[in-house]
């Protein structure tokens, strides 16, 4: 597969679009250490290459993405005091991810097939375009658990739809259809899911076409406007969710999930 050895990701390149395609269905392309890394390798090799001149982001099976893996095994590195070290690994594999997203110089498309959720929604957010079939929903599920944002959503979803529905989705922790997300601008179009393969293929092989330079400028002047302190906000999620992580509501939150019940948390 085009010498890179990737275990999560399928890469594949056709009419001069690099397809990126999480590749764990059977956990509903939950993020692991090795996918983040996958992702990143496979959106690197679209960058260097002068023959690619689209990327898509889309997830295998029913799924786009259903956030972060938390249980995968090795998944998060003890820290420094022997606690759960999840700044890092925000810090050194996802949110490099993230932030490539946002920065490659070339047009970069969501293909939302499914559930976007957590930093799944965060990585669909932070592409140029996004696509989302009928089915699909977005969720920014971290309250529910008693995290807060990270991926970027802090920035990427008010951005889009405002300081409003920013908190809404924030605060409330609920599903968004496509169809919202389309009246909200949170999305650029929705698809009926058997229409919505085609129109993917169709949109990017005409950005593929398209004048790379001038998609480049465009790029990195609606980032200086726009997300200019992108990286600045990226550390301090890592560093705030650290703390999450660390406290007694989050793990009621993880508890509560597990037994289908709702969490009473105290702030702690």
């Amino acid at each position: 597969m085009i010498g890179l050895e990737l275990e999560t990701v399928e890469l594949e390149v056709t009419d001069r679009v690099a397809w990126i395609t999480l590749n764990r269905p059977e956990a509903l392309n939950a993020w692991t250490r090795r996918l983040g890394q996958d992702m990143l390798t496979a959106l690197e090799h679209a960058a260097a290459e002068p023959l690619i001149r689209a990327v898509v982001f889309t997830g295998a099976g029913r799924a786009f993405s259903s956030g972060a893996d938390l249980k995968a095994a090795g998944e998060v590195q003890p820290g420094a005091d022997g606690g759960t070290d999840v700044e890092g690994l925000l810090r050194d594999v996802h949110h490099p991810l993230i932030l490539r997203v946002r920065t490659v110089p070339k047009p970069v498309i969501a293909a939302v097939n499914g559930p976007a959720v957590g930093i799944g929604c965060s990585l669909a957010l932070a592409c140029d375009l996004v696509l989302a079939c009928e089915s699909a929903y977005f969720l920014l599920a971290f309250v529910n658990i008693g995290l807060g944002l990270d991926g970027g959503a802090s920035m990427l979803v008010p951005a889009r739809v405002g300081h409003a529905r920013a908190f809404e989705m924030a605060y409330l922790g609920e599903r968004l259809p496509a169809a919202r997300a389309l009246e909200w601008g949170l999305v650029n179009r929705v698809l009926a899911d058997g229409e919505f393969a085609p129109a993917v293929r169709a949109l990017a092989v005409r950005l593929a076409a398209g004048p790379p330079g001038s998609y480049a400028a465009i790029k990195r002047t609606i980032n200086q406007g726009l997300y200019e302190r992108f990286e600045e906000v990226l550390s301090l999620e890592a560093r705030l969710q650290q703390e999450r992580v660390e406290s007694k509501d989050f793990g009621e939150g993880v508890a509560a999930f597990a037994q289908k019940r709702s969490p009473e948390f105290t702030g702690e």
